[in-house]
């Protein structure tokens, strides 16, 4: 069976981060690990608490996988300060990792801020560079590119901009804002669009963390950059019409959608 580690913060309502990162790599086929970068007390409405792992607590994490499971590939998402941005990036260096996908979790869904900002600084020097992929939203992009998108057009110079810049290929999620559900990937000069209707579904909290750990764990299983990211968007589109709805706020989706096992009947 493949590998697929994910480092990022923990979600105690399992909607985003780590939780929603092993479902997805499980229902996506590989074998799911996890490297914690902080503990957040969050549910749909809000993040009300961030307690940091310390630097030397995850990179103990990340050698104790590394040492014993070889991820296949890895996904990163949720790291707020720069002491662990470098611990990770000195140790997916060392490791030499592959299939790396870097999702720049900077907000919450609920609009919660998740990243400090000398942070952003680290983030582009230290990983984008060593990454397979990164997968900013607009909002993301913008910060990332210093561009102001507002168009398909602006889409494709913002991704111009990071891609050349950081070297690295670039997803840059559309979204209703810009476009139905059309993303951009942008790899070594040539662009590619993957559209999809936007589901009229108000239950997104965890879409971009699930996106990104359905990429890695494709890449995992030796798919394609374009393979990987359709069968992404696929699982993710399932996920979101299977109409989940759960909390007062912007609610999980369903990741397990498509699992019809003995084991998920109810009594």
């Amino acid at each position: 069976m493949k590998t697929a580690l994910t480092i990022a913060g923990s979600d105690c309502s399992g909607g985003a981060g780590i939780q929603a990162d092993i479902k997805t790599m499980t229902m996506n086929g590989v074998y799911a690990m996890s490297a914690i970068t902080a503990l957040t007390a969050q549910n749909t409405t809000g993040v009300t608490a961030i307690q940091e792992s310390t630097p030397e607590f995850l990179q103990q994490q990340l050698d104790a996988v590394f040492e014993d499971i070889y991820p296949d590939a890895v996904k990163i998402g949720m790291v707020s300060s720069c002491e662990l941005i470098r611990v990770i990036g000195d140790r997916l260096r060392y490791y030499n990792a592959r299939n790396i996908v870097v999702d720049p979790v900077m907000v919450a869904t609920s609009g919660s801020s998740l990243m400090k900002t000398d942070a952003v600084h680290t983030l582009v020097e230290e990983l984008f560079p060593i990454s397979s992929l990164v997968t900013p939203n607009i909002p993301e992009a913008q910060v990332l590119s210093g561009l102001t998108i507002g168009s398909e057009d602006d889409m494709i110079a913002a991704a111009k901009q990071i891609g050349d810049s950081y070297h690295c290929a670039v997803l840059l999620k559309g979204g209703h804002s810009i476009n139905d559900a059309n993303d951009l990937l942008y790899d070594k000069g040539s662009l590619a669009w993957f559209k999809r209707r936007r589901i009229n579904n108000p239950n997104t909290h965890g879409t971009g963390c699930t996106l990104s750990s359905a990429i890695a764990a494709n890449l995992a299983k030796g798919f394609t950059l374009a393979e990987s990211v359709q069968r992404a968007k696929d699982y993710i589109c399932g996920a979101l019409t299977a109409m989940l709805d759960l909390g007062s706020g912007s609610g999980p989706m369903d990741h397990a959608f498509d699992l019809r096992k003995k084991w998920m009947v109810s009594k």
